[in-house]
């Protein structure tokens, strides 16, 4: 199968997932300066994650007066900038690219190859995108907040495919499996793949609505080279010290 684009996920995928860990580390320092109960406002924040994802509750601003609310509570502006703040730079400081990600998007554009992203995620993630290493390097980036679909709905999916021009059978999707991210894709006639990069912590990643998979998978992102170099029957993707195939992909599909 000949692939006229790659459409990516981002967290877990492009970008580390989310610190399970952290992430509660941040919301109790979001309670603290709140004035909430800990235990109350993370509740409340994990409950809301799909009104989150969707656009419902359009900024993080929106998000704590529904916690306060629910609770009976109100706020001070003060407490509400600094909550923001918090949450802003945890978005910021979770979108570094992992090792190889750019220098497989810039191999991928080179290449001819649309470039799409199907990210599920909060009004931070859209707000600071423009900011990234990424944003130049995507010809479309669907954010689930801003178009108020999120995967696994096949809406999402072909939104990416008109946007792009380019037909679902005619993409590979790339992601770490979260919101069922591939069975979707699959769905709609794309060709998902696994990406489970081995240094992350399985235990500590927070990743919603993660699938069983047992379909393709690979182990670091310059690995989707080989997989579109094979789709378009050998055709060469010049490849830099950074974007090395992994010796199983090579063993599977004759790679150099």
């Amino acid at each position: 199968m000949r692939y006229d684009a790659v459409i990516f996920d981002l967290f877990g995928t492009l970008i580390d997932s989310l610190s399970r860990r952290e992430y509660e580390r941040v919301l109790a320092e979001m309670a603290g300066v709140l004035g909430i109960p800990c235990g109350d406002f993370v509740r409340l924040w994990l409950a809301t994650s799909y009104e989150r994802a969707v656009g419902i509750l359009a900024s993080s601003e929106a998000n704590i007066a529904h916690c306060y609310r629910a609770l009976g509570r109100e706020g001070g502006p003060a407490g509400v900038a600094d909550a923001v703040e918090i949450r802003t730079r945890f978005t910021q400081r979770a979108l570094v690219p992992r090792p190889g990600s750019t220098e497989t998007l810039l191999a991928l554009r080179a290449a001819g190859y649309r470039l799409g992203l199907i990210s599920d995620c909060s009004s931070e993630v859209s707000l600071l995108w423009s900011g990234t290493p990424f944003a130049p390097l995507f010809d479309e980036a669907l954010f689930s907040c801003a178009v108020g679909l999120k995967k696994p709905d096949p809406r999402i999916y072909q939104l990416a495919c008109d946007r792009l021009g380019v037909p679902p059978e005619r993409c590979l999707y790339v992601g770490d499996g979260g919101s069922r991210e591939l069975s979707g894709a699959a769905a709609v006639g794309m060709r998902p793949v696994l990406l489970r990069a081995a240094h992350e912590d399985a235990s500590d990643a927070h990743r919603i609505d993660a699938e069983d998979w047992d379909g393709p998978t690979i182990a670091a992102l310059p690995d989707v080279l080989a997989l579109v170099e094979d789709g378009a029957a050998g055709t060469p993707i010049a490849r830099g010290a950074g974007n090395a195939v992994s010796p199983a992909i090579q063993a599977a599909q004759g790679a150099p």
